[in-house]
């Protein structure tokens, strides 16, 4: 199976559907992603890659109950399919392999 590319932003929100599991939509996870990050993020950001996740069999969703209070909006949920399991593993893997093949020696900068 080939490997499945994720962008940055996608990584993040789709291991932010994860991190917040029940409670994944949309301003929730922008939320998040603000807090997580210490980065402005633009919800409607979120939704475009929520969609395009979804489009790419990486997310499912679903629509929740309403709100409690009068007038609640039904609040569209995601969750991370098998795809979207193994794109973040993928992601993973190839950014650790890398990571491991950097020598010390990278790292030693003498400062004048």
């Amino acid at each position: 199976m080939e490997r499945l590319h994720l962008g940055e932003f996608e990584e993040l929100v789709l291991l932010t559907v994860g991190v917040l599991y029940e409670d994944a939509y949309a301003v929730a996870i922008t939320k998040e992603i603000s807090h997580q990050s210490k980065r402005s993020v633009n919800v409607s950001a979120v939704h475009k890659s929520l969609y395009r996740l979804e489009e790419k069999g990486m997310l499912k969703s679903h629509l929740g109950e309403a709100e409690a209070k009068r007038g609640g909006k039904r609040k569209r949920l995601f969750s991370i399919t098998p795809v979207g399991k193994k794109a973040l593993d993928d992601s993973m893997e190839l950014r650790t392999k890398l990571r491991n093949q950097i020598p010390d020696m990278a790292f030693n900068w003498k400062i004048s």
